[in-house]
């Protein structure tokens, strides 16, 4: 679809993610943006042209800057982001996993949606499926824990560490060096970020404990909303082909893929 087909009222929508994602980045080439909202770079100029006319960017060549630092929101903040589409990834993670799976949950709210539902259901049929029984849940993540703790079917461990409290999560060698200790069916990986050198976190105590879940698992499954597509995180986890499955909210041919690319099985989850 070109840009004269494209339809006004949307346009005022498409600005406010693109102010989203420049405040939360810093620093946003055209192109990225252009990938993440499906539009052609042509329409992303012009709305980086309204955006600094208006005082909320800064208009650079090949792209824009906030007029604000860039900051790592804190969980509570991220949670109410595009929250139905993290419910919906969520379900489809579910349907992921067996009876009797050992399963490690990461810190972040996609991931925090899977435990959430996983207590909700606490052994009884959802309405998209039956849910796993006797599933045994590794964490590093606080909530994790938390909505876990009440659920008798659902047998639960918490990692240790250092805390952190932007991620709501342990860190650490000690996180590291306890992760070596167990065997995992599916490893349940949060990220802030992914472009074609692969994906990110804000922290680089958090990559380093998402990688040692990811040696001890089987399966890596990424949960990941269509925002974090383009964005470039701090710290670097790994590159894409680490990964089996790929779940998000909105269908993209740049993510499709790439996914294609890196043999990861690509699935875009429906409410």
């Amino acid at each position: 679809m070109g840009p004269e087909s494209e339809k006004p009222v949307f346009g005022e929508e498409r600005r406010q993610q693109i102010l989203d994602i420049v405040n939360a980045r810093g620093r946003v080439r055209v192109r990225d943006l252009a990938v993440v909202l499906g539009v052609t770079e042509t329409t992303v100029r012009k709305d980086v042209i309204d955006l600094h006319n208006a005082r909320l960017v800064r208009r650079i060549h090949g792209g824009a800057l906030a007029v604000r630092p860039s900051y790592e929101p804190d969980v509570a903040t991220r949670t109410e982001h595009n929250a139905a589409g993290k419910e919906a990834i969520a379900r489809a993670c579910l349907r992921q996993i067996r009876d009797g799976d050992a399963i490690f949950i990461d810190s972040g709210t996609t991931t925090a949606a899977i435990a959430a539902l996983l207590a909700e259901a606490n052994g009884h049929r959802a309405e998209n499926g039956p849910v796993p029984l006797n599933v045994n849940v590794l964490t590093n993540a606080i909530e994790v824990a938390r909505v876990l703790a009440p659920v008798a079917s659902v047998r639960h461990t918490v990692l240790g560490g250092q805390y952190r409290a932007l991620g709501g999560c342990f860190v650490g060698p000690l996180a590291v060096s306890a992760l070596e200790s167990f065997m995992l069916n599916i490893a349940f990986i949060g990220v802030t970020g992914l472009t074609d050198l692969g994906l990110t976190v804000a922290d680089l105590s958090e990559a380093q404990v998402k990688l040692a879940a990811m040696n001890q698992a089987r399966r890596v499954i990424v949960p990941m909303d269509h925002t974090k597509l383009g964005a470039s995180d701090f710290a670097r986890v790994c590159g894409l082909d680490r990964v089996d499955m790929l779940v998000t909210d909105r269908d993209n041919e740049h993510l499709r893929r790439l996914c294609v690319e890196n043999d990861v099985e690509f699935v875009v989850a429906t409410s």
